[in-house]
This record gives structure tokens, C-alpha cells and sequence, in this order.
């Protein structure tokens, strides 16, 4: 049975009335919205701090550039074979080491939040790179209001698994659903969000509807899509790419161009969008946002912990 966010302290109980009740109709229309992908529908968002002052790449580029294994290997397969995924209705199971586990409506959960506009940086793994606007809100956010018990350590993610609707998963290629987990820090810091749109509308099929995790300082496989179970352990999580390469994909995946992947180096970056004779871009370590984030991996040695 879903279940309501009972117990915690809400807008009436923070808000004037009257402003209670017109931020609580436009939060719950941008919810409907976001949910329901009203085609041209804009997302009533506000500006966020994080945002790199760096041009987005265009809505073309990141809506039919992109890896969605679960759709097609090939970059302009999600875009190709996701028109008959369905992202609406969809719920979310909470459990684990939380003190109100259950499944949670999405259009519950985004009732109770502040969209915003991030602007994110995003390094794939592969060694290109885009820069996206994000719409979405603080990870953190959700995790407090289901009650984080004292003995959570890590935060555990599932994908969907949908063959009928999703191609990919009517191969072997991984073992499904796709898996991907934080530590619990990394989980809970400002930068960490669930994105439920780019570029002011609905998150399209292809990048992850109706709700996936960004993690701007990390490869982008760890970015996990169309996100439908989220687990606090006290202990790390199998995740799919490490299951699958452990030598390849470590679980951290931080973005570091000090280590190279086997197969290629990652000192540098194509950026999706540039041409085919622009020139690459130096990479830099936590995909720039190390003034935020190294701070949680002091004393780690980032060449074992990777």
C-alpha cells in the first residue's frame, strides 16, 4: 500500500496560510506536470548556487546522445526504442534501515519539495561530456523525511525492469535491474539530486523518466535512470558495472583524470556538441566540483578507492 510522508512537518506548519496554499497548488501542478510529461509544459523551478556558468548543451544533443542500456547499447538507441516506456503512474519503495519504509507515490513525493534548476557538468566514463540543466531536487530532502536510522551507511538503487517496454532487457548484456549505490555522505550532500526533468520540462523517456540520480562529480553510469527502489544499508552495495568489471568500474567512479580507465585515458574529454575537429578538453578532478566534495574523501587514497 503507498504511503503518505505522516508525522513530519509540513508547509502549513512553517508557512503563512495563504502562502501555504498558493505554493502548495504550484508544487503540486509542477508535480502533476513532471509526472504526467505534459508535452511543452513548462516546470515552475527556481535558480540554484551549484549551477557551472557554462552554455547547456543543446536539448537535441542530450535527449539523443546518451547510454540507457536498458533500451539499446548504440547512443541514439534510448531515443529510438523508448516511445512505448510508460513513466506514469510510478511509485518508489523506500526500505532498509529507515524508519518509514514503504511505496511513495512520485506525485507524493514531489508535492513536498522545491524544484530547482541545476546546471550540472556531466563526464561519462567513455571520456565525453555535456553540460545539462537539470530540474530536480536534493536527494537529502527525501532521505530525511523517511527517517535515515543511525546504522545507515550506504544507499542502494534499482531501475526498473520492464522487457516489454524496455528492448535492452531482453538481453543478457547485464543482469538486471540495473544497479548503482552512494555512501551515505555523498548521498546526503547538496550536490546529489533526483532529477525529474532537463531544460524545464519532463524528464524524456530516454534520459531516465520520470526520475533518475545525478551525481555531477561522478561518471555518469552512476547516475542511475527510471529509478523505482532506493535501500539505506549498513553495507556497500553490489553495483552493476563494478558485479559485472570490478577492474574497469570501481564503486566510487569518482571523476579523476589522474586515473585512467584500462582501455583509455582520462586526463581529457570530447564534449558532445563541439564539432568533429574541436579540441579536447582537460579534465578536471571531481569533474570541477572538488572545492564541494573533496572534503569527503579525506584520508582515502583516490588511486585504490576508485
Amino acid at each position: 500500500m503507498t504511503k503518505g510522508f505522516n508525522g513530519k512537518l509540513g508547509w502549513a506548519d512553517v508557512t503563512p496560510k495563504a502562502h501555504w496554499i498558493n505554493r502548495r497548488g504550484l508544487i503540486a501542478g509542477a508535480g502533476a506536470m513532471m509526472v504526467a510529461g505534459t508535452a511543452g509544459a513548462k516546470i515552475p523551478t527556481v535558480p540554484s548556487a551549484f549551477s557551472t556558468d557554462e552554455a547547456p548543451n543543446t536539448f537535441e544533443e542530450i535527449t539523443t546522445y546518451n547510454n540507457f542500456y536498458e533500451f539499446g547499447t548504440a547512443k541514439e538507441d534510448p531515443a529510438r526504442n523508448s516511445g512505448a516506456f510508460k513513466p506514469d503512474p510510478w511509485s518508489i519503495e523506500i526500505d532498509g534501515l529507515v524508519d518509514k519504509p514503504g511505496s511513495y507515490d512520485l506525485a507524493d513525493i514531489l508535492g513536498g519539495v522545491t524544484l530547482e534548476e541545476r546546471i550540472y557538468r556531466f563526464r561519462c566514463v567513455e571520456a565525453w561530456s555535456m553540460v545539462i540543466p537539470w530540474v530536480g531536487f536534493e536527494l537529502a530532502t527525501l532521505l530525511n523525511r523517511v527517517g535515515v536510522q543511525p546504522s545507515a551507511k550506504y544507499v542502494a538503487f534499482e531501475t526498473i525492469v520492464r522487457p516489454e517496454e524496455m528492448p535492452g532487457q531482453r538481453r543478457e548484456l547485464l543482469e538486471w535491474p540495473y544497479r548503482e549505490g552512494l555512501r551515505l555522505d555523498e548521498a546526503m550532500h547538496p550536490l546529489t539530486i533526483m532529477a525529474t526533468g532537463l531544460y524545464g520540462e519532463a524528464m524524456p523517456n530516454q534520459n531516465g523518466a520520470p526520475i533518475r540520480l545525478v551525481v555531477p562529480w561522478k561518471y555518469g553510469f552512476k547516475s542511475i535512470k527510471s529509478i523505482v527502489r532506493i535501500s539505506l544499508m549498513d553495507r556497500m552495495p553490489p553495483t552493476t558495472w563494478n558485479m559485472l568489471n570490478a577492474r574497469e568500474y570501481g564503486f566510487y567512479s569518482n571523476v579523476n583524470p589522474n586515473v585512467d580507465h584500462p582501455r583509455w585515458s582520462q586526463a581529457s574529454e570530447r564534449r558532445v556538441g563541439g564539432g568533429l575537429f574541436a579540441k579536447r578538453i582537460d579534465t578536471p578532478m571531481f569533474n570541477g566540483y572538488g572545492e564541494q566534495v573533496a572534503g569527503l574523501y579525506t584520508g582515502q587514497d583516490l588511486t585504490k578507492d576508485y
